[in-house]
């Protein structure tokens, strides 16, 4: 596999070529994830769950998510590397560029952020400085206290048009990618086709250019808990390599997810 740029992902995109990513913590995971052609890895905040054992990824610090991305990459060579700006890193325009500075200095590709429109100001000083963003639109975790709880978005009219708004927005504002989380498969496929910029769904169905899971998820290592949108691909195969090349191989075909793993 040849070195992942946000223009491959923009490539894939143009033609029609399933985008797959997952999360990454270390240089082994990471390793293997690169061996397997697995195009992006994020350095999720999901960290503090999954790693840390919170019930929320708020207390994930920039601290945090600069020594798991120093790790991820020492260990892909290849993959495009994301890493999230935690739980208010990014309230003001200074904080979020002091705050992605960091990142990128310990071996991003690109920061991820939680939000709509009002981070459009944000977005433009980041891509004026020379860093790349993804934007989170759907259910964004950090504001898990806001919604009420981990439910699905967009599901009435009025939010749904609010949602494709904020996606146009983000990708005006200059970002290269978007990850869209627990909406509505309709709402998923108007937002993928309204924009040029590749969009990565989780928990959106398989009309997305492309998927992403936690990485303890697919490998249902969770807390014994797997959520609907998500597939033990281990318990499938056996074996971490075979279930990382499943995966990878279904969502390329378009198998996963299926409708038992979509919202309507």
């Amino acid at each position: 596999m040849s070195k992942i740029t946000a223009a491959s992902l923009q490539k894939m995109k143009q033609a029609q070529q399933k985008i797959t990513c997952i999360t990454a913590y270390d240089a082994s995971f990471a390793s293997l994830f690169d061996q397997a052609g697995i195009q992006v890895l994020l350095i999720g905040d999901s960290l503090g769950m999954v790693l840390q054992g919170h019930d929320s990824t708020l207390p994930v610090s920039i601290d945090d998510i600069s020594y798991h991305t120093r790790c991820v990459k020492s260990g892909a060579p290849q993959a495009l590397i994301i890493a999230d700006l935690p739980f208010m890193t990014y309230a003001t325009p200074a904080d979020t560029y002091h705050n992605a500075a960091t990142l990128m200095r310990n071996g991003a590709h690109m920061v991820k952020l939680e939000g709509g429109e009002w981070l459009a100001d944000s977005i433009k000083g980041l891509v004026d400085r020379g860093v790349p963003v993804c934007g989170h639109l759907g259910l964004t975790p950090q504001s898990v206290n806001v919604f009420g709880g981990y439910k699905v978005q967009g599901r009435q009219s009025e939010q749904a048009d609010k949602l494709l708004a904020d996606a146009k927005a983000l990708e005006a504002a200059g970002v290269q990618l978007l990850v869209l989380e627990c909406v509505p498969v309709p709402l998923a496929e108007a937002i993928t086709q309204a924009l040029n910029i590749p969009v990565i769904g989780i928990g959106a169905g398989n009309v997305t250019d492309g998927q992403i899971l936690v990485m303890h998820d697919a490998f249902g290592i969770s807390a014994g808990f797997c959520p609907k949108f998500s597939k033990n691909f281990l318990a499938e195969t056996g074996d971490i390599r075979k279930a990382v090349g499943l995966y990878k191989s279904q969502v390329e075909s378009g198998e996963f997810p299926a409708k038992e793993h979509s919202f309507y």
